[in-house]
């Protein structure tokens, strides 16, 4: 997966601009899931503003580029998405 970034992903809040796989999401929050003696694992909110779909970027704090993850929410759950790019 192609990672490109216009400011350290820390910085990520409520009404910035994701494209994934060319596609433009909207941020609703970034926070913590769970902390964890050593890393954070983190959670950025997304939503498509076209569909009013939600959607979730899971990563941990110290691995960014190796943990990144796309999850799609599909009736109760999220599920696991593959993705070839993601640009903030």
């Amino acid at each position: 997966m192609k990672i490109k970034q216009s400011k350290p992903i820390a910085e990520i809040k409520k009404g910035d601009k994701i494209k994934i796989d060319k596609k433009d999401y909207e941020v609703d929050a970034h926070y913590v899931m769970i902390e964890h003696p050593h890393t954070k694992e983190m959670i950025i909110e997304l939503f498509d503003p076209k569909t009013d779909k939600d959607f979730q970027l899971r990563y941990f704090s110290d691995q960014i580029d190796t943990s990144l993850e796309f999850y799609e929410l599909k009736e109760i759950i999220y599920c696991r998405k593959e993705v070839e790019s993601i640009e903030w």
